[in-house]
C-alpha cells in the first residue's frame, strides 16, 4: 500500500506540473510537443531501471514490455483523437486542454478496469482463454479493417456521450475553458465539456483490446497500471508531435495485429501451463523482442511504402507535364 501511496502521488504531481505548464490555452508547436514527448519517456525508462535497481528485473522487463505495447496502441488511437477535434471542430489552441482532461479521465477509468481485471484473473484462470481468444480475433479484425482502409471512416457518438448531452444539455459555441454556462437560467454543458467526455470515454473502448493485451504480459495489477499510466499520460504531447506523420505509418495496424495475436497466442499458452498442460511458455525478454522487432520492422516497411508511393505520384505528374507539353507544342503549330 505505501508502494502504490507514493506512485500515485508522484503521478499526480507530474500531472500538476504537466497542468500548470500547460494550463493557458495556446497552440502547441513542434519543439514543445516533442521536448515532453522526450521528458515522459525518459521518465517511463527512468521508472524501468528503478524498478531493475531494486532487484525487480522480472518486474522491470514486464513493465518495458508493457509499457511499449500500449504506447504502441495509444498511436493507433490518434486517429480517433484526430476524427473527434475534427467533429467537434475544436479551436487548435484549446485542443491542448481538452486532450489533458480526456487523458485524466481516461486514466481513471482505465485504473477501473485494471482492478476489475486484476480481481477477475485472481479468482478465475480461464478468463486466459478468454482475453487470448479475444485478442487473436481483435488482431485478425485490425488486419481487415487495414486491408479495407477502414482508417478514414467518420467518428460517432456513444449511447452514454449522447445521453449525458441530453441530460446537461450544450451551448452552441466554445465559451474560452469554461466547461459549464447558464443559458435561460439552466446550466448547460459546453461543447468543450463534451468533447472531453468524447476523449476519455473513447479511450475506454481502446483499453478492451490493451488491458487484456498488457495483461498477457504481466498479471501484476501495479506494473499494468504504470505501464498504462507513463503510456497514457504522454499522449497529448505525442498527439501534437506526430499527429501530421500518422498517415505514413501505413502498416502500423498490421504491425498492431501481429502483437496483439502474439499475446494472445502467449495468453493461451499460460492458461494451458496453469492448467496442468506442459506447453512452452513464451518469456518476457523473447516477448519484449518480438514487440520491439515488429515496431522497427513496421515503421521501415511503411517509409519504404511511402517513398515508393510518392516515387509513383512524381513520375505521374512527370508523364502529365510531358503530355501537357506536347499538346501546346501541337497547338503552337497548328496557330
Amino acid at each position: 500500500m505505501t508502494l502504490w501511496a507514493a506512485t500515485v502521488l508522484g503521478l499526480c504531481a507530474l500531472i500538476a506540473v504537466d497542468f500548470f505548464i500547460g494550463r493557458k490555452p495556446h497552440d502547441v508547436s513542434i519543439k514543445e510537443a516533442g521536448t515532453w514527448t522526450i521528458v515522459w519517456i525518459v521518465l517511463a525508462v527512468l521508472f524501468g531501471i528503478g524498478l531493475l535497481i531494486a532487484g525487480e528485473s522480472q518486474a522491470s522487463g514486464e513493465f518495458f514490455a508493457g509499457f511499449i505495447t500500449e504506447k504502441s496502441l495509444s498511436v493507433d488511437n490518434l486517429f480517433v483523437f484526430i476524427l473527434i477535434m475534427a467533429k467537434f471542430s475544436v479551436p487548435s489552441h484549446l485542443q491542448q486542454r481538452v486532450l489533458l482532461f480526456g487523458v485524466l479521465i481516461a486514466l481513471v477509468l482505465r485504473a477501473i478496469f485494471i482492478a476489475a481485471g486484476a480481481a477477475v484473473i485472481a479468482n478465475f484462470s480461464w478468463v486466459f482463454y478468454i482475453f487470448g481468444a479475444f485478442l487473436i480475433y481483435t488482431a485478425w479484425k485490425l488486419v481487415q479493417e487495414a486491408r479495407a482502409g477502414d482508417e478514414e471512416e467518420d467518428w460517432e457518438e456513444n449511447r452514454l456521450l449522447k445521453s449525458i448531452e441530453k441530460k446537461f444539455g450544450v451551448s452552441d459555441r466554445y465559451e474560452g475553458t469554461k466547461l459549464f454556462i447558464r443559458k435561460n437560467g439552466k446550466k448547460v454543458m459546453t461543447p468543450l465539456m463534451v468533447v472531453m467526455l468524447a476523449i476519455g470515454t473513447t479511450d475506454v473502448l481502446f483499453a478492451m483490446d490493451s488491458i487484456p493485451a498488457i495483461f498477457g504480459l504481466t498479471q501484476d495489477p501495479y506494473i499494468v497500471f504504470t505501464a498504462n499510466a507513463f503510456a497514457l499520460m504522454g499522449l497529448r504531447q505525442l498527439y501534437f508531435l506526430i499527429g501530421g506523420l500518422l498517415k505514413k505509418l501505413v502498416h502500423l495496424s498490421y504491425g498492431l495485429s501481429v502483437i496483439l495475436g502474439f499475446i494472445g497466442v502467449k495468453l493461451v499458452l499460460h492458461a494451458l501451463h496453469e492448467n496442468g498442460v506442459h506447453v512452452p511458455e513464451i518469456s518476457i525478454p523473447v516477448s519484449l523482442g518480438v514487440i520491439c522487432g515488429v515496431l522497427i520492422v513496421t515503421t521501415i516497411t511503411s517509409l519504404m511504402a511511402n517513398k515508393k508511393q510518392a516515387q509513383l505520384e512524381a513520375a505521374e505528374a512527370g508523364e502529365g507535364d510531358i503530355q501537357k507539353d506536347s499538346k501546346d507544342d501541337k497547338d503552337s503549330i497548328k496557330a
